[in-house]
């Protein structure tokens, strides 16, 4: 819980910088390319969270992979948390600040799950339906998964918009099950 506070104080702050230097949209990019080379390489998380490297260490290897394709922001912030030994929140700090970014640009996410990959008009459908529903600009997400047998699933924050074809043979199924029949003779 701690990490999730401190990354989320470390991420308004960088933020509130970002809006006033007007390069918000420069620094929402390198938090998409941090968290991305994160999940990419698990041995780099484990370096940033590991007690046993140093800081100027961590931020060796952190120059290394970042400088020359990052704002110059973004490494003053590697700089900044290396110098007070809280690297190891990098990760958290990227994943709240896209959360606020989407917050202040007022973009909300929907991840769609299919059988199949979407085509371009299947996207822009999806992303019509969202946006036109709650007014905002909307961050599609997709998932292929061959288990739904057809149709999609709708996430949009809490909400769930379920029209599998796995779905609906469930919702039949307890239908029959709950039916109360009456036999006539």
């Amino acid at each position: 819980m701690q990490d999730v506070l401190v990354a989320s104080r470390y991420a308004k702050s960088l933020l509130q910088l970002a809006v006033e230097r007007n390069v918000l949209d420069f620094l929402n990019h390198d938090m998409d390319l941090f968290s991305k080379v994160c999940a990419e390489n698990p041995a780099l998380v484990r370096t940033l969270r590991s007690p046993i490297i140093t800081s100027d260490k961590k931020l060796t290897i952190l120059r290394r992979l970042f400088d020359g394709k990052v704002n110059p922001l973004t490494i003053s912030l590697f700089e900044i948390l290396g110098r007070k030994g809280r690297e190891n929140y990098l990760p958290e700090i990227a994943t709240s600040f896209k959360s606020q970014y989407q917050q202040l640009k007022g973009i909300v996410v929907a991840e769609v799950t299919t059988t199949f990959p979407l085509s371009d008009d299947l996207r822009s459908s999806f992303k019509n339906i969202v946006s036109e529903g709650l007014g905002k600009q909307v961050d599609l997400k997709e998932k292929v998964d061959a288990n739904l047998i057809g149709g999609f699933i709708l996430k949009v924050g809490d909400k769930q918009l379920d029209q599998s074809v796995q779905a609906k043979l469930r919702r039949l199924k307890n239908k029959m099950l709950d039916s109360t029949y009456i036999v006539k003779y």
